[in-house]
């Protein structure tokens, strides 16, 4: 009969929370499929032996003593498709990669490939297989018996607490509440459930628990399979991790550098319940859980949480935080104006707020978002406001937008009130004409920048008439509150001024956009535009490379179309990504442009501001934002995202009369320019409580990550009205490696509390040119071309001659590079690893291989060279010289790309900064060659992207070299701990190979 275990949380399925369940399981047998080298799948029926010392299967033509293994020859168990049979093209596409197996065993590593029908069947068996190949070593009481565990001890102490009678009993009322308190988020009907069910099982139902039904019932509820699995990954006795096997885990899997004993210990004292855990220093299944729930192993990079990039770069380097209608709650037509619209909004570390000025009642100016809104909001009220919350959440400088829309008198009134309320706040200092860019971010700290119209040079008079921006007129023509004509003919409307409110703008002078060319010439650095979301698109898809151009030296705003009258959000990406640094947003309106938004600004600090790719700020750059695919000098990363689980995710809100259970499902969607938006989902977990389980990989390509978003958003499938049910927004730049929790949020971005994806993140380059793929190198070694990043010809013939001097550099570098990547994939695929995997995963994987085996190694590292060698002792096995040949094709790649790359890199930037003495004086060189029209266009692309890619190439290079020194660290680091290096004396040091690497400036 074919047996299957779920590891759902519903009552009548069978739940593995322990290594005895697993053993128990296997004991019982299942149906897996047998996989052979012809790429043909039989079922049969696993069982493991009684005495726990065999696997065998059946029906089967040998005799039942050759279809069996034994433990004791068991090397190692992979999960996924790591061996050569599964991985193959025939096969690959059957199955899911988390549905398959293998087990390696004798002394010639040879592998048994299984299907389960389930992940969580093959969970339960991995867990199982290596917990008996650890219990033949460590010989272990057998699970299950013997002493009580660590865990036991302690729930049972807690019971002891709550059992303040000490009869030994406890009334259920109070187990629920106590496991509630232990485990928060789970519901409390579940809890009374379990308990039901365990009572009626043991036939003792009543009011009150005794203590080993409460463990029972703890340990049911609150074991989360896949942490156990984990555990056992690490685990020296696959109970608890020690102290060696969490700084392993943190080392391996969490990519954190520089972990010592003591760091673990602390992480024990903090997170592990039990008193005898905390004092030996153990982390048992409970400690880790909470470790992995806690901030201190959140998704999000905590050196993003505090300002991290440089704030010295001029002002027009870097995206701005910026609202539209910050004041308004609802909506554009019917909303009303209430001023704690602009708390929220600068407590968000919006850093631009718009204030639409218009004639009161009472003599003085208001603020309408809308001139229908049924208040108005007095303007002294909302610069008394600012001024009390604008450096709360930033003390970088707030740029206040003013639309003036009120007569003279009043525009004097406000500019009086700004200057006595903002006092030394606001910043008044003429532009400094020498200069060629805007101050920085951290020069103007503190201070309140005015955005608005300035009075003509030549004007004398108290006030005079400027050009009025378009902003605001077409909801006021909309409600018929407009009250000044067109001027005839068409033209710029014009509007009265006052000398007041001129003399306070000073770097963010409002001017009428004309066109490119224009503006290249005659604009000043302290002027800028206003576009609107029309009109801001036409250029993004029209000629996006001059907008991301112009974008370098001036600001530019982009505001919604006036058509949005239910105050609705555009896509911000669609006008980052052509480097615009402004783009006003209604706060008030939650949904995935607001997610986009509020996320993408929380990698600074959350201080309003965010620093550009380099691609878009360098003087010289070639980028094309609406690229298809990966960008010259810019290196190309693959995201690999694993979805394990959900943890007490709520109802839609809006679901209606809909039962209790959700059918969730996952959507991770990459927002970024148009090469990197992609969209995947999970499948559906049915019927699976607040707790599904989905164990899906997924795969991204990100060509530009500077400017790539990661949003997580979890959906009902089968839903009645209302879908969502939560999300979660991250740049990608903030996402930390390993396994980690998401927080999840609602729809206007609040924490949920309790409510968590539980995903592993790996984040590997790109290997070679194309598309990134989701198998390794093996597959298709032999049948891909190399692709050669090369310069272009500009049709200047000195500039052409400068750039053909690194056609041969160029094709070293990628030569250099690539010979690495992929001789580390076919290295990692050989020790049963991904992509993603670090160096030292491999050689710990080949240190354990070998420490199953009865003999002494029978391979060595010697850690006294600098390129240590991996030697075999005597005869070894066709796999491990497999091995080794793949090793030390690695190290010898590696040693060439690190002796080499110094004379390459040099003679990049020698052709890089030969092209760029051309630069000054490329117009007067292009004016000689007679290059017009679409001819000069042309060669200022090809200049452009000569001088990107020889920059980017050399920034690869010097990256490159970098992680072949951490990958030589990480051998004899590795070496060492495991028990296989020898000579490990001359082991080189980290702070040497680690040297942090000179920028190449801009």
């Amino acid at each position: 009969k074919k047996k299957t275990v779920s590891f759902s949380t519903m009552p009548n399925d069978r739940k593995i929370n322990s290594t005895a369940a697993c053993i128990s399981f296997m004991l019982e047998g299942c149906e897996l499929k047998k996989v052979r080298s012809n790429s043909r799948m039989y079922s049969r029926f696993f069982v493991l032996d009684a005495d726990m010392r065999s696997v065998r299967w059946e029906p089967s033509k040998k005799d039942s003593e050759k279809a069996k293994i034994e433990i004791k020859s068991v090397k190692e168990v992979r999960v996924g498709k790591k061996t050569p049979v599964l991985r193959s093209n025939g096969l690959s596409d059957q199955f899911p990669d988390e549905c398959a197996f293998s087990i390696i065993y004798g002394d010639n590593y040879e592998s048994l490939d299984l299907v389960a029908s389930s992940a969580d069947v093959v969970s339960a068996w991995v867990m199982g297989l290596r917990y008996l190949v650890s219990y033949g070593k460590h010989t272990p009481e057998a699970p299950g018996t013997g002493h009580p565990s660590l865990r036991t001890s302690w729930i049972s102490s807690v019971f002891d607490l709550a059992d303040l009678e000490k009869s030994g009993r406890i009334p259920v009322s109070r187990a629920v509440q106590l496991i509630k308190a232990l485990n928060p988020g789970m519901k409390t009907s579940t809890i009374e459930l379990k308990f039901k069910e365990l009572q009626k099982a043991s036939e003792r139902a009543g009011a009150e628990v005794a203590c080993d039904l409460f463990v029972e019932a703890y340990c049911e509820l609150c074991t989360r399979p896949e942490i156990f699995f984990l555990l056992v990954q690490f685990s020296s006795n696959k109970e608890y991790l020690g102290l060696k096997d969490l700084l392993m885990f943190l080392e391996v899997e969490q990519g954190m550098e520089g972990v010592t004993e003591e760091k673990c210990l602390e992480i024990v004292g903090k997170y592990e319940p039990s008193k005898e855990g905390r004092e030996k220093g153990y982390l048992a299944i409970d400690g880790f859980t909470r470790y992995l729930l806690s901030a201190d192993c959140s998704i999000f990079d905590p050196q993003h949480r505090r300002v991290c990039q440089d704030m010295a770069q001029p002002l027009s380097h870097y995206y701005i935080s910026s609202a539209h209608s910050a004041c308004l709650l609802e909506d554009n037509f019917w909303g009303r104006s209430d001023i704690s619209g602009y708390i929220s909004a600068l407590g968000l570390g919006c850093r631009s707020i718009e204030l639409v000025l218009w004639d009161g009642p009472e003599g003085e100016p208001v603020v309408y978002t809308s001139p229908s809104a049924a208040s108005c909001v007095p303007f002294r009220a909302v610069v008394g406001l600012i001024d009390q919350h604008a450096f709360a959440a930033s003390a970088y400088p707030l740029i206040l937008c003013l639309v003036v829309r009120c007569s003279a008198p009043q525009q004097r009134l406000a500019a009086q009130c700004l200057r006595k309320t903002l006092g030394e706040k606001l910043y008044l200092e003429p532009p400094n004409p020498t200069a060629s860019y805007l101050p920085s971010p951290e020069q103007l700290k503190g201070r309140i920048l005015i955005k608005g119209k300035k009075l003509p040079p030549g004007c004398e008079d108290s006030e005079g008439e400027v050009s009025d921006e378009e902003e605001g007129w077409e909801l006021a023509r909309r409600l018929g509150q407009e009250d000044r004509e067109a001027p005839e003919g068409g033209g710029p409307r014009r509007v009265r001024l006052s000398r007041e409110l001129s003399e306070l703008v000073s770097l963010c002078q409002a001017i009428p956009f004309q066109d490119f060319e224009s503006s290249r010439r005659g604009q000043r650095y302290w002027e800028m535009c206003s576009f609107s979301e029309v009109e801001a698109g036409r250029f993004a898809n029209e000629c996006p490379a001059e907008l991301v151009s112009y974008n370098k030296r001036f600001l530019s705003r982009v505001y919604p179309s006036p058509m949005r009258i239910d105050a609705s959000n555009m896509n911000p990406q669609d006008f980052w990504k052509c480097g615009c640094q402004m783009v006003a947003m209604n706060y008030q309106t939650p949904g995935l442009m607001m997610d986009l938004n509020a996320g993408w600004f929380r990698q600074n600090g959350a201080c309003g501001y965010v620093l550009r790719p380099a691609i878009m700020r360098e003087e010289v750059s070639y980028f094309s934002a609406n690229a298809k695919d990966s960008l010259p000098g810019v290196p190309a990363q693959l995201l690999h995202l694993k979805v394990i689980s959900g943890q007490n995710l709520p109802k839609p809100k809006g679901s209606g009369a809909k039962g209790e259970v959700v059918e969730p499902y996952v959507c991770a969607e990459i927002h970024g320019i148009p090469a990197d938006c992609a969209e995947h989902r999970t499948k559906t977990a049915l019927q699976s409580g607040d707790n599904p389980v989905f164990d899906e990989s997924l795969e991204f390509q990100i060509n530009l990550p500077e400017l790539a978003v990661l949003r997580f958003v979890v959906l009902d499938d089968d839903y009645i009205g209302d879908e969502f049910i939560a999300q979660y927004t991250i740049p990608f730049e903030c996402l930390q490696p390993g396994y980690r929790h998401v927080p999840l949020q609602s729809l206007a971005g609040e924490p949920l509390p309790h409510a968590t994806l539980f995903v592993h993140v790996a984040i590997t380059d790109r290997r070679g040119g194309g598309k990134g793929h989701r198998r390794g190198l093996a597959g298709r070694r032999g049948r891909r071309v190399r692709e050669y990043t090369s310069t272009k010809a500009t049709g200047i013939k000195a500039i052409d001659e400068v750039f053909r001097t690194a056609t041969q550099p160029l094709r070293e570098a990628t030569d250099l590079r690539e010979n690495v990547q992929n001789a580390l994939v076919s290295f990692k695929e050989l020790c049963g690893l991904t992509p993603a995997a670090n160096m030292k995963q491999c050689i710990l994987t080949v240190a354990t291989w070998l420490l199953h085996s009865d003999s002494v190694p029978s391979v060595t590292l010697n850690l006294a060279e600098q390129y240590p060698s991996m030697e075999a002792q005597g005869p070894i096995p066709d796999l491990l010289r497999k091995v080794l040949t793949a090793y030390e094709t690695m190290i010898q790649t590696s040693r060439t790309l690190i002796e080499s790359a110094d004379t390459v890199y040099g003679k990049l930037i020698q052709a890089q900064q030969a092209g760029m003495d051309f630069h000054k004086e490329l117009h007067r060189i292009e004016a000689k060659e007679g290059l017009r029209g679409r001819k000069l266009q042309k060669a200022l692309e090809s200049f452009a992207w000569n001088i990107t890619v020889l920059k980017g190439q050399a920034d690869l290079l010097k990256h490159a070299k970098a992680e072949a020194l951490d990958n030589l660290w990480q051998i004899h680091n590795a070496g060492q701990s495991c028990g296989i290096g020898r000579n490990g004396s001359a082991s080189p040091e980290p702070s040497r190979l680690r040297a942090p690497l000179e920028p190449i400036p801009e």
